[in-house]
């Protein structure tokens, strides 16, 4: 078997990054995604933060495996300068936590409008962050996100076609609240994809531990490690934790509630326990 490395989503079980360690040290995860810290979103806390953060994580032999930012999740029409200082800030932030990648989006699209008019202007965009990150020795990996241009596995394809820098990450269960078979997803976009996110769901929407969904998490997985693939993030979506809201666009939230938890922390520790069955079972 590849020398398989997980990673989380560890804000999902505590927002303070001493809880967020201990939940990834008791899963005997490698290292962080890391999105919020003790209640701040990763690309706005200031590079003394960082050093803190790392100073944590080397103490407890852990690593940052991605910026799990929220760049390129705004609106095409807005103030794209604005934006791209963001960026440059987040790279300055990966490189004090040693990361190699740096989770973005291709932009939400207005509501009602012909998503397609709007490719040479995402694809402009996308370029000129690539751009910007070039000497920095981080990747740009592009999240399918439900309301972003890059939603469908069509439309990922044309970018990482129009911009070899470009990372794929394959995220199951966004593909399934798009309407997408993720197995007809994976057979577009295998020659691109770089890492997964663990997160299942079914057609109607509702989040749940992986293999419990129609995210075909197990196939899906197998097929990424028969091609070499060897990086996972798990991403639980299983409870309400703190700045899920802020996650996602208003009005495009995620069902849950099938599956309740006492607390975040079971339901980041199930999250894990479910992957590692499949993991298991491959």
């Amino acid at each position: 078997m590849n020398d398989i490395r997980i990673f989380g989503f560890a804000d999902e079980a505590d927002s303070n990054i001493d809880g967020q360690i201990a939940a990834m040290l008791r899963n005997g995860l490698d290292g962080l995604e890391i999105r919020g810290v003790d209640g701040t979103n990763i690309s706005n806390i200031t590079i003394e933060k960082a050093k803190e953060v790392k100073s944590k994580l080397d103490s407890a032999g852990l690593i940052t495996w991605s910026i799990g930012s929220p760049i390129g999740k705004m609106d095409i029409n807005d103030n794209f300068s604005e934006h791209i200082e963001k960026l440059r800030h987040t790279l300055e932030i990966a490189n004090v936590l040693g990361a190699d990648n740096i989770r973005i989006f291709s932009f939400y699209i207005p509501q009602n409008e012909v998503v397609e008019k709007y490719r040479n202007q995402v694809i402009e965009y996308l370029d000129q962050m690539c751009e910007i990150t070039k000497g920095y020795n981080i990747n740009l990996c592009h999240e399918n996100e439900k309301g972003i241009y890059g939603d469908i596995p069509e439309r990922c394809f044309e970018l990482f076609k129009a911009n070899p820098e470009l990372r794929c990450i394959f995220d199951p269960a966004n593909f399934v609240q798009c309407g997408v078979d993720t197995l007809r997803a994976w057979d577009i976009l295998k020659d691109y994809v770089y890492y997964m996110h663990i997160k299942d769901s079914k057609k109607d929407g509702l989040v749940v531990p992986s293999g419990f969904g129609d995210g075909n998490i197990k196939e899906v997985a197998k097929k990424y490690m028969a091609k070499g693939g060897m990086y996972f993030t798990i991403e639980p979506h299983l409870a309400v934790f703190d700045g899920l809201k802020g996650l996602e666009k208003e009005g495009d939230t995620s069902v849950i509630g099938e599956f309740e938890f006492e607390n975040n922390n079971i339901a980041f520790d199930t999250a894990c326990n479910t992957f590692k069955k499949i993991l298991g079972e491959i």
